[in-house]
């Protein structure tokens, strides 16, 4: 009887210690890989898919239709309506705990891209190609970068051109917090200018799974190119 009581408070007390999900967290459940001809399919039942809530619930009836899993069609439903309007597709989830990564392609913008995305914490949805969101006063005030704009006078930051397979690094923060390590291309100019680096930094969230903002970590150079390359062998 005495080990049977046992058992039982070891349960118990187990169930407590695990870490428990939030209601309507979002799971490796709503990663859904569209076929190729699913866009051509949903362009002709929809017509243009940037025409608004109208269109964007044809699209999401379309992948219901495609196959897609009820909690994909459920997550780019909420996504639509936390970004204001993108269509969004979760293609991968990365679980971290007690804030996760999903990868997110954006099926109509052209040319189909990947968003990265730091979710289930406070927001659900972090953006993390939002620019706005980044410490660039510490940036610009560092040593580091202000050596980098002698030589690129119109050095600035872009959007991260990701492959939605990199999952970026993660590291405990202060207080038992958590922090994502997330690199953005510097460019002399425009997207497809000069490359001067990229510069790194940190999203924060505490213990809790609340974002508290973005820190500048430091800037990586550049891959040298050689002046004059050997001639290829005949």
């Amino acid at each position: 009887m005495r080990r049977s009581l046992l058992f039982i408070a070891v349960l118990v007390l187990t169930s407590y210690c695990l870490p428990q999900s939030k209601p309507g967290a979002i799971g490796p459940s709503a990663v859904w890989q569209p076929p190729q001809s699913f866009l051509t399919g949903a362009h002709a039942a929809c017509g243009n898919l940037a025409q608004g809530r109208k269109t964007a619930d044809c699209f999401i009836s379309q992948m219901s239709k495609a196959g897609a899993p009820a909690d994909a069609v459920n997550f780019t439903r909420q996504f639509y309506k936390q970004s204001h309007g993108d269509i969004g597709i979760m293609t991968g989830f990365n679980h971290v705990g007690p804030v996760d990564i999903a990868w997110v392609v954006y099926p109509t913008h052209d040319p189909s891209n990947y968003g990265l995305f730091l979710v289930n914490g406070e927001p659900q949805f972090v953006n993390a190609e939002d620019l706005k969101q980044l410490d660039q006063k510490a940036m610009q005030q560092s040593f580091q970068y202000q050596g980098v704009q002698n030589q690129f006078p119109q050095v600035g930051l872009w959007p991260g051109d990701r492959d939605g397979q990199t999952w970026p690094n993660s590291q405990a923060g202060p207080a038992g917090g958590l922090q994502f390590i997330v690199g953005y291309p510097l460019r002399n100019g425009c997207p497809t200018c000069a490359n001067a680096g990229s510069a790194l930094f940190t999203w924060n969230f505490d213990a809790s799974g609340k974002f508290t903002g973005t820190s500048f970590m430091g800037l990586t150079p550049a891959p040298l190119t050689p002046a004059n390359p050997a001639p290829s062998q005949q």
